[in-house]
């Protein structure tokens, strides 16, 4: 067992044990990990602030039954954090009929971060568009650059499969671009 994991068991253990001091540092050391990948899946602060919440209490229940393993506690996080986003997309869709749409930033900008967050938003919203496992795919390999291995270890996937989720995601969002695209030039 390397040092990380070694290290990473034995918070795990003292989190069992209802150390309070060792979630404080857990907490301290992933949640903002988890935070982002809420965020990049849910395009919500207000909702990735919940889910980061929750998958901490989720290693405070259930660190007794993961004790003992050879567990990586960041990837184990990131596991729950997309699992966490992908149910909370799902029961949007549910509440709501249809996808919920982005909010626009209307903050004054100069003219070069604008043309640079009107891409951005343009890229979330495609990204948005996918299904929920491509979505998380495309997170963990772009915005939290994650190795594939690591990322299909994430998703509890084995590598295969991940990079053809992966190779689905990056299709569908060239498809997507591509369309954006016919259609700006059609309404110019």
């Amino acid at each position: 067992m390397s040092t990380a994991n070694a290290d990473d068991a034995a918070l795990v253990a003292r989190i069992a044990a209802r150390e309070e001091a060792a979630l404080r540092e857990a907490i301290a050391a992933h949640a903002g990990m988890v935070h982002r990948v809420a965020y990049r899946m849910l395009g919500d602060a207000h909702e990735a602030e919940d889910i980061a919440q929750e998958a901490m209490l989720r290693l405070w229940d259930k660190a007794p039954g993961i004790t003992g393993r050879a567990i990586r506690l960041g990837p184990w996080l990131k596991r729950v954090a997309v699992n966490l986003s992908i149910d909370r997309l799902r029961q949007r869709r549910r509440n709501a009929g249809e996808d919920v749409p982005e909010r626009a930033d209307e903050a004054p900008l100069a003219d070069a971060l604008l043309e640079a967050d009107q891409r951005d938003a343009a890229a979330r919203a495609l990204i948005a568009t996918l299904p929920e496992r491509q979505r998380a795919a495309i997170v963990l390999t772009y915005y939290e650059e994650m190795p594939n291995a690591e990322a299909a270890e994430t998703m509890d996937m084995n590598i295969k499969a991940f990079e053809s989720l992966l190779h689905r995601a990056r299709a569908a969002l060239r498809k997507a671009f591509e369309e954006q695209r016919m259609a700006e030039g059609d309404a110019a």
